[in-house]
């Protein structure tokens, strides 16, 4: 099973950014954990980041013409107004998970909503990093 997880801007910061709102683990340490936990579940992943809603896009799209099975995505702030990425996720035919490292719902009020969890199958909020491997758990358990 291959998932694609992608990583939206500014999680490139991450160690760097409030660790009361997002943790003190970086990005790299976050893709660690989730390839070992991808790897104890015979999954295989690829993951991307990007600062650019087009290269988001772009690589959601991949999907299509890609054997992946799920896709795993945390948005970040284009959440909140993308409709690139929206209505790519919506064309897709495998299960996709919206995360966040934490509560949007508990943050400021522009925050609270997500243009792009309509077009998911689940989303996971305030967990932490936890997030991402719960999602790979549910990606395998509703293959």
């Amino acid at each position: 099973m291959k998932v694609l997880i992608i990583h939206g801007p500014n999680l490139n910061l991450l160690g760097k950014r409030d660790s009361s709102i997002y943790g003190e683990k970086t990005l790299e340490e976050i893709n660690n954990l989730i390839k070992s936990r991808a790897s104890q579940l015979d999954m295989e992943v690829e993951i991307f980041q990007s600062n650019h809603e087009g290269q988001i896009v772009d690589k959601i799209q991949d999907i299509v013409s890609k054997d992946y099975k799920g896709l795993i995505i945390n948005p970040a702030a284009f959440t909140h107004y993308s409709i690139a990425i929206r209505d790519a996720i919506e064309i897709l035919d495998v299960p996709v998970i919206e995360v966040h490292l934490s509560n949007i719902y508990k943050r400021e009020n522009f925050r609270k909503e997500s243009v792009i969890v309509p077009v998911c199958t689940g989303q996971i909020s305030g967990l932490g990093y936890n997030g991402y491997l719960v999602a790979i758990d549910a990606l395998k358990i509703i293959e």
